[in-house]
């Protein structure tokens, strides 16, 4: 395994596995076959991929899944040991439906469970808008709307300290104000690089979002972007102009982290009307100490985010 940067550590050596938990224990004997499917709320053939919310063991839950990728190492098992059944022809032209062994023809399942309204809602498809925030938009509506929701980010604490998911950390820089953790978000499989998609969590916690970021922040973005691509090029192989380095605004959970995705994976929220490039945040930041805290920002809402109604309130949309 290739050293790590200075200051960090490169699981699995970095990170200390822990027994687990009874918690974490229960979580992974449970079983999805009890799983009773009360609506489909949204699906991608795109995508392949399909989330269901239901019920569990008596109580509110939220099921994704999707298909695995089809890999170089399973490539030829598959083709020479698969049930081939002629669908069409014509000339040259031939499909088939091809039944894999089942070792082969696995889906990946996320379970959320007990799931709450915010998850269900998360999930549902949705009508979406674009709004435009000034700064005084984000003082006095966003700001006191998130202050007012509460919104848990116990389990990102949970990763910092290391009470969840450690044996997943791929590099941690400890230091207190610009250390950070790295790991694979859970759209990644791990297996498919053409597809990485791995989270910086920053230790700081006291960031909420793009929104609070100055030049004073400058060291701990720039700590992010230069050991993660390190960490990445030497772990994965894959060099700096192949990832897309992001911050997103609005976040989808306010503790400030940033995405590192492969270019060959459209990922969600990958579009420019919410995604920001760490390399233009940190020269915005560079040029104007608090760029984002003064500039107007647009971002994309979806019609039941409750902070909508709020701006609806205000007269902003």
């Amino acid at each position: 395994m290739a050293a790590s940067p200075k200051g960090g550590s490169c699981s699995p050596h970095g990170a200390q596995k822990r027994p687990r938990s009874d918690e974490e224990e229960s979580a992974a004997e449970r079983s999805v076959s009890g799983f009773e499917v009360i609506r489909i709320l949204r699906e991608s053939a795109r995508e392949k991929n399909i989330f269901v919310q239901g019920k569990l063991d008596d109580q509110d839950a939220v099921i994704i899944l999707e298909k695995t990728p089809i890999t170089q190492d399973i490539l030829t098992r598959m083709l020479k040991n698969s049930t081939q059944k002629l669908e069409a022809s014509n000339d040259i032209y031939s499909t088939y439906q091809l039944e894999p062994p089942p070792d082969l023809n696995a889906i990946k399942s996320t379970l959320i469970c007990p799931a709450t309204e915010k998850h269900v809602l998360k999930y549902l498809r949705q009508e979406t808008f674009l709004l435009e925030e000034t700064e005084q938009d984000y003082q006095s509506i966003t700001l006191p709307y998130i202050k007012s929701q509460s919104f848990s980010v116990q389990w990102v604490y949970n990763i910092l300290e290391k009470k969840a998911e450690a044996e997943r950390i791929v590099f941690e820089d400890p230091d207190p104000q610009i250390g950070f953790i790295l790991l694979p978000d859970f759209k990644w499989d791990q297996q498919q690089l053409d597809n990485l998609y791995l989270i910086a969590i920053v230790h700081p916690r006291d960031i909420k979002s793009l929104r609070d970021l100055t030049a004073d922040h400058l060291p701990l973005l720039r700590n992010i972007q230069n050991k993660g691509l390190d960490i990445i090029r030497q772990r994965y192989g894959i060099p700096a102009s192949k990832l897309r380095v992001m911050l997103h605004y609005q976040p989808s959970y306010y503790h400030l982290h940033v995405h590192f995705i492969s270019l060959e994976y459209e990922a969600p929220g990958c579009g420019v009307e919410r995604a920001h490039l760490l390399s233009d945040v940190i020269q915005n930041l560079q040029d104007q100490p608090e760029y984002y805290r003064k500039h107007t920002l647009t971002f994309p809402i979806r019609a039941d985010d409750a902070l909508l109604k709020h701006f609806q309130e205000a007269g902003r949309v």
